[in-house]
């Protein structure tokens, strides 16, 4: 499979991984007027283009883990999956990025500060994708329920992880502290 192939394969997956999912931001309305959450594969496919479009990075590897990035996290999709489908070098990354949902929510987070700093560089890119695309959605749409001291404490943790990943792209940190700078 040539990098063009893999790249749309990656991206067909997580659409059919995260086929029924919703983001938590304000609901847009779908048909007949019925209130629906956006898509949860535009953030996968969101991190890719923000890695790839800001930061210029072209690394097949990068890409297909941005779109895949919340698969084993977020779904049914198992690593045996991944590893079946996209080798272990994709995979292996998946899984620097992913937390370990069996471990309540401040310990994975406070693992997510503790790990990046010792992620991969093709991780740590991944994680700024991803960060700075959960603060742009926090800024344009946040989720109806989310009071704005949330919010803060959102972006002061997400800026935390970032700290320890910097020095990996300075396209992607300075996008990610020009949305940061958006902080409510």
């Amino acid at each position: 499979m040539n990098a063009i192939e893999q790249l749309v394969d990656a991206a067909h997956f997580a659409a059919q991984s995260h086929w029924f999912q919703r983001r938590k931001n304000a609901p847009e309305m779908g048909p007949e007027g019925k209130a629906k959450g956006t898509p949860y594969v535009n953030h996968p496919l969101a991190v890719a283009q923000i890695i790839s479009q800001i930061g210029k990075v072209d690394d097949v590897v990068v890409l297909c883990a941005a779109m895949l990035h919340d698969t084993i996290e977020d779904t049914d999709v198992t690593e045996a999956d991944l590893r079946a489908r996209f080798g272990d070098t994709i995979t292996e990354v998946v899984l620097e990025v992913s937390d370990d949902k069996s471990l309540p929510k401040q310990r994975r987070k406070e693992l997510q500060i503790e790990h990046a700093a010792h992620a991969s560089l093709a991780a740590q890119l991944v994680k700024l994708g991803d960060k700075i695309n959960n603060l742009t959605d926090l800024v344009d749409c946040p989720p109806p329920n989310w009071p704005v001291e949330r919010r803060r404490n959102y972006f002061d943790w997400a800026k935390k992880v970032i700290d320890q990943v910097r020095g990996a792209n300075a396209l992607l940190e300075a996008e990610f502290d020009r949305i940061y700078a958006q902080r409510p």
